[in-house]
């Protein structure tokens, strides 16, 4: 998280600075509530004192006027008494001046801001606090699919940081790019049971951190439009398994393994735990080219023939 990075690494630059904004915020805030509140008491004030002499100017006879000017000014003053008791309450609420040991421990939390802001007690509102109290504030524009944001901190700091856009469709629980590409890939060598088992083994979770199942591994395919497998795939691509080469060579499966890390047979392997994939006709061009040779040098060796 580089915004939290940056806040601490900031706060050990603002050291007692950002305790006395602790301190003094504590008793700023209920005042600038009753400044908000106050703020109409002088125009309800204007407006009822105005009333005043037009109320005692109205014609005698014409008294419809003077109920309605009555009217207003009595629900001014109702407003200026309502607001009036509104501030009485925030004076009731005023928190009392802290103390000397308060002041004292606030300071010290000031100079260990890392320890509060990792402390297991710590939330997200918590940390939003620390942030409100230690950033003045932050400018930000796009540009070339980067946000790039400027920290202005209340020590007079400035923190630059570049993060990337996601891309239309994309969000934080979008599966890697690799993970996407080998699902593609594992989809026309086996069915959607062992795609899931060998994306377990070889550690590739979820976008959102979980398992793979057999049916996450549906869902994730059709949602990106991928096909499901079909028996007979290999065959008409003309594709046979690592078992299925060493049967036709004539060898074990090990034997056919060390043949294609030797080079000496083509084949490929998407991960590690997938199958080897190997084209029938490079089996058979090897078949073609290996020479009759006998087993042992010794032309007088016989060899069993098992049933």
């Amino acid at each position: 998280m580089p915004l939290a990075y940056h806040t601490v690494r900031q706060a050990r630059q603002l050291d007692f600075d950002f305790s006395i904004a602790v301190v003094n915020g504590t008793s700023i805030t209920p005042w600038a509530s009753r400044v908000l509140i106050q703020a109409p008491i002088r125009s309800i004030e204007i407006g009822s004192a105005e009333a005043v002499p037009t109320n005692v100017a109205v014609d005698p006879a014409n008294r419809l006027v003077a109920g309605e000017l009555e009217r207003r000014w009595n629900m001014a003053l109702e407003s200026v008494h309502r607001i009036e008791r509104e501030i009485a309450d925030l004076d009731a609420k005023r928190p009392l001046p802290l103390g000397e040991k308060e002041r004292d421990h606030l300071m010290q939390l000031g100079a260990d801001l890392k320890r509060a802001w990792s402390h297991p007690a710590a939330n997200a509102a918590t940390r939003k606090r620390i942030l409100r109290a230690a950033l003045k504030e932050i400018i930000a524009r796009v540009q070339g699919g980067f946000i790039e944001m400027v920290l202005h901190w209340q020590g007079g700091d400035h923190t630059a940081l570049k993060l990337r856009m996601n891309t239309a469709g994309k969000h934080r629980w979008t599966v890697a790019e690799d993970t996407l590409t080998l699902v593609r890939e594992l989809a026309r060598q086996m069915p959607d049971k062992q795609i899931a088992r060998l994306l377990n083994r070889t550690g590739k979770p979820t976008g959102r951190g979980n398992g793979w199942t057999e049916v996450r591994v549906r869902s994730f395919r059709d949602y990106h439009e991928i096909a499901v497998y079909r028996p007979g795939e290999w065959a008409e691509r003309g594709e046979i398994t690592l078992e299925a080469a060493a049967n036709v060579i004539g060898v074990i499966p090990m034997t056919a393994l060390r043949m294609i890390k030797r080079g000496d047979l083509k084949g490929r392997q998407l991960c590690r735990g997938a199958p080897w994939v190997i084209k029938a006709e490079d089996v058979a061009a090897f078949v073609g080219a290996r020479p009759d040779r006998p087993l042992t040098a010794n032309l007088a060796q016989q060899s069993f023939d098992f049933q």
